[in-house]
């Protein structure tokens, strides 16, 4: 599987893919192995988070995302993947939309093998953020949250 490291305002960052599309992002460098040349759908990908982390929503159909997961786990994500940039959804919420409970979508957020592409930091809990596992835990969710905040802060 090919892969591309990057370095980030969130950390190091490594996204696979295969040939149907991306598959995976990782937080840290790539494994000690030796790299192969990033394919063009991965310097797409890489350009697009570097985009984003300049300021600019990532949009959805833009790149050819693959994850493998269970088919409630693809209807969660569907669901994120709906969530605006700058926008929070309750676990219930989602729940909602996608079936299962509360409990079940926090197992697919935590499933989620392309968070900020499939962004799982846009749900929260009833009763605050909730959790995340990405990066720096909940001092990542919550940088995303704010950069994604001022994308849809107006503009003077």
């Amino acid at each position: 599987m090919a892969s591309l490291s990057m370095h980030s305002p969130v950390g190091d960052l490594t996204l696979f893919a295969d040939e149907e599309g991306i598959v995976a992002l990782e937080w840290g460098w790539g494994s000690g192995e030796a790299p192969s040349p990033p394919s063009p759908l991965l310097e797409r990908a890489k350009a697009a988070l570097d985009t984003y982390f300049d300021g600019a929503a990532l949009l959805p159909d833009s790149l050819p995302l693959h994850p493998a997961g269970t088919p409630y786990q693809r209807r969660v994500w569907a669901a994120l993947q709906a969530i605006p940039p700058g926008e929070t959804r309750s676990y219930a919420q989602i729940a909602a939309l996608a079936g299962g409970s509360a409990r079940a979508v926090g197992g697919a957020n935590a499933a989620n093998p392309l968070p900020i592409f499939i962004p799982c930091h846009r749900v929260v809990g009833s009763a605050g953020l909730g959790g995340y596992s990405g990066g720096e835990g909940l001092e990542t969710k919550r940088w995303l949250l704010a950069l994604e905040s001022r994308m849809r802060a107006p503009r003077a």
